[in-house]
């Protein structure tokens, strides 16, 4: 895979990642909050999160996204960090979050599922994730991709979980994944970067 460029996350520790067609948001779990950042990596703004953990993150068009626990709850807000509503996620291990214009796809990684959520929580489908340790999730308008910290594989697949492609990914802890309308983003934890990439492979 191509890197188009990276930069060190200016948080403390980069989880997940989404693109609200201008900025980058990401989500910090030391200490909890959401920072929106420019494409180079500037904070914009910050938003705290009141809980003991912090994981995945999407953006509707309108809204974020994010999963919190403990309890877990998968939550809409507004830019402003207001809780709009919640609900609880299908799983045990909550992670990765993306919108695809109608229904969240979100990965667990106690049960390594990949499921589709109505936008109230309930579970449309479900299939098996590549990997044992599925993290980031993006959906490109057509595809999902999604990132497995197991494998250090980017992993590209249709809509029923059928493989597409998948290549190494830049760093050794790969969370966080979006896209952008022309690019992925992925967050390494590991490294503490963010990376934009190609999806050639």
């Amino acid at each position: 895979m191509g890197i188009i460029k990276s930069f060190v996350a200016p948080g403390g520790r980069p989880m997940y990642i989404t693109f609200d067609g201008r900025y980058l948001w990401y989500t910090n779990a030391s200490p909890m909050r959401i920072d929106q950042i420019d494409l180079q990596g500037n904070v914009i703004k910050s938003i705290a999160i009141i809980g003991k953990a912090l994981t995945g993150l999407a953006f509707d068009g309108k809204y974020l996204w994010y999963v919190k626990g403990f309890p877990w709850l998968i939550c809409q807000t507004d830019l402003q960090g207001n809780v709009i509503k919640s609900f609880t996620p299908p799983g045990t291990f909550p992670e990765g979050l993306a919108f695809d214009g109608k229904y969240l796809w979100h990965t667990d990684d106690s049960t390594d599922l990949i499921y589709q959520l109505d936008l109230k929580g309930n579970v449309i489908k479900s299939f098996t994730a590549l990997g044992t340790i599925p993290f980031g999730l993006a959906f490109d308008g057509k595809y999902l991709w999604h990132t497995d910290d197991s494998t250090d594989l980017i992993y590209q697949l249709d809509l029923k979980g059928n493989v597409i492609k998948s290549f190494t990914s830049p760093g050794t802890g790969p969370r966080g994944l979006v896209f952008d309308g022309k690019y992925l983003w992925c967050i390494d934890w590991d490294e503490n970067k963010i990376y934009q990439l190609d999806r050639s492979g």
